[in-house]
């Protein structure tokens, strides 16, 4: 028995070590992007989710509203409407599709109407791991993308997607009623017809479920997005890199449901 809480201990060491080594390592990789770049003010995201887990039928589904500004809780230009259907193969595996409207503004001329909205269609996979008080979720997503402009193009795009969420209790083992969590995830944002390296999301933040229904949470993002580089006219022009951080506030609401009473990640469908 010793020796067994020895491994497990240094087992459970490790994998914190290795969480923090690889945060530590994004974070300074995304400052490092970012500074390419002038610095640009903080930003707000606010996100409200209503969820239906899945309960012993395995179909589950979510609905959720954002909103973005460009200052601090100021300056709004940008929403997102989005709702999808999920299926549980089992506790580790969850299927989604899922769609969603999302609008650009001049925050300076809201009245003008949108300068872009984009009508997007998704399919995901996600992969959960629970390695004691740690949980991992690997998401991957492919996504189908309608544009229109103001001035009447209508472009298409694809676009793949991987986040990979980790998650840690602080005052519980695993993430119920009353509960303090920990959650950092970076995302990368590709192009399969190229530039390849599109964008990188990277998030830290803090979270309390209160019950079964309501978590929220409060983090900070940093977004960097890089435009190729080019050669045009004898002039090369290397990749540039533009990034901004903003605060984050999310709210959840779970639909109470039967037969739902495996822990659940709360994860951010965005």
């Amino acid at each position: 028995m010793i020796v067994l809480r020895f491994v497990f201990v240094n087992r459970f060491q490790f994998t914190l070590c290795l969480i923090a080594f690889l945060s530590a390592f994004s974070l300074s990789q995304t400052f490092a992007q970012t500074s390419l770049t002038p610095t640009t003010p903080w930003g707000t995201w606010l996100i409200g989710t209503i969820q239906l887990p899945a309960n012993e039928k395995k179909w589950g589904g979510f609905a959720e509203i954002q909103a973005r500004s460009n200052g601090m809780f100021r300056q709004y230009f940008y929403n997102e409407l989005k709702a999808g259907v999920s299926y549980d193969v089992d506790r580790n595996f969850s299927l989604m599709v899922a769609g969603g409207h999302y609008a650009t503004y001049d925050y300076q001329d809201l009245s003008a109407g949108p300068l872009n909205t984009e009508k997007r269609l998704w399919e995901q996979l996600i992969i959960n791991q629970y390695l004691s008080r740690i949980k991992f979720e690997h998401r991957y997503r492919v996504e189908q993308r309608w544009f229109t402009f103001r001035d009447g193009t209508t472009p298409y795009r694809n676009r793949i997607r991987y986040r990979l969420n980790a998650f840690v209790p602080i005052n519980n083992r695993t993430i119920t009623d009353k509960t303090v969590f920990l959650s950092v995830y970076d995302e990368i944002f590709l192009n399969p017809i190229g530039p390849t390296f599109e964008r990188n999301r990277f998030y830290a933040g803090i979270g309390y479920q209160l019950d079964k229904q309501w978590i929220v949470q409060l983090g900070v993002v940093n977004q960097t997005n890089y435009n190729p580089a080019t050669f045009e006219s004898g002039v090369f022009t290397p990749q540039m890199a533009s990034g901004k951080s903003n605060v984050v506030v999310g709210l959840t609401y779970r639909l109470k449901r039967k037969g739902n009473g495996l822990e659940k990640l709360p994860s951010q469908p965005d």
